[in-house]
């Protein structure tokens, strides 16, 4: 690996023991064995490092949310489709070191790193674009983009949500269970007519 792999190793190594805002640009160098100028030439900030690493680790996150990247047992599209990749989702959450802290951490910080911000509303579109396929079938490739910033944004959105309720009280938040109910009984009140 050079460098700029090192640095992101190191970032998100960084990320995971301290969060974005106690980790320093000495905490990366140490961590990637690098040194200081090179966090500029790469990435041209420290910040700009540290959510290009936020964003690596939270793509590395689908298999989990697929079951481990086994094949689905339910159809595309379904309710039961719906409960099992949030159920998937869900557990990643309950996990020890869970990286969805850092998530609430950066909404929070957002108005302070409009650098940081930026780019991570751009990784969101993608987010969204990932998660249509997993829970109606085909390609990410095949998602538009009016199909990404609407169905791919609800589920982002509702992803979102998962993180602040998980993170404030993992006793209260909703299994994937309770979130596919919720469904079932939306569509329903939707559809009557």
């Amino acid at each position: 690996m050079g460098h700029r792999e090192d640095l992101l190793e190191g970032a998100k190594r960084c990320l995971l023991q301290k969060g974005f805002a106690r980790t320093t640009a000495r905490d990366i160098v140490k961590e990637s064995g690098t040194n200081l100028a090179s966090i500029g030439y790469h990435y041209g900030s420290k910040d700009a490092l540290l959510a290009q690493a936020y964003v690596s680790l939270v793509e590395g996150m689908g298999d989990a949310f697929q079951g481990g990247g086994a094949v689905m047992s339910s159809r595309p599209g379904s309710v039961e489709r719906f409960q099992e990749v949030w159920s998937n989702v869900i557990a990643t959450m309950r996990e020890p070191g869970s990286i969805w802290r850092l998530s609430m951490e950066i909404v929070v910080m957002g108005d302070t790193l409009p650098e940081v911000r930026d780019q991570l509303a751009r990784a969101q579109r993608e987010a969204g674009r990932g998660f249509v396929p997993m829970l109606m079938g085909g390609s990410e490739e095949d998602v538009s983009d009016e199909t990404a910033d609407t169905l791919g944004m609800f589920y982002v959105t509702l992803m979102t949500g998962l993180i602040a309720q998980w993170t404030f009280d993992p006793k209260t938040a909703p299994s994937g269970e309770q979130l596919a109910e919720g469904l079932r009984q939306m569509v329903a009140a939707a559809t009557k007519g």
